[in-house]
């Protein structure tokens, strides 16, 4: 397994949700590039990022419950190296 807390914080942010979540679906998009020079860009290329994630832990959760779990995977980074994070969380089954 890969280590949590190594590796470009795209891989770091999908080995947590990976080991949290379980997921059926899983996408890491980093969209850092498209806010290089603006707020919150630190000049690693890694602090904007776009997630879907998919898991049968979502089933029955609101959308504000299922970004809660996201974020409580992603703590660290949030406070740390993570300055702008776009979440989709669904369902099995849902669109």
């Amino acid at each position: 397994m890969t280590d949590l807390a190594t590796g470009s914080v795209q891989d770091q942010i999908t080995a947590r949700l990976t080991a949290t979540l379980a997921p059926t679906h899983l996408t890491v998009v980093n969209e850092s590039g498209l806010h290089a020079g603006h707020m919150g860009d630190d000049g690693t290329g890694e602090t904007h990022f776009r997630v879907e994630v998919e898991t049968p832990q979502f089933e029955g959760l609101n959308r504000v419950a299922r970004q809660r779990l996201v974020n409580q995977a992603l703590a660290d980074l949030l406070s740390t190296k993570i300055h702008a994070l776009a979440i989709k969380a669904r369902a099995p089954g849902e669109i």
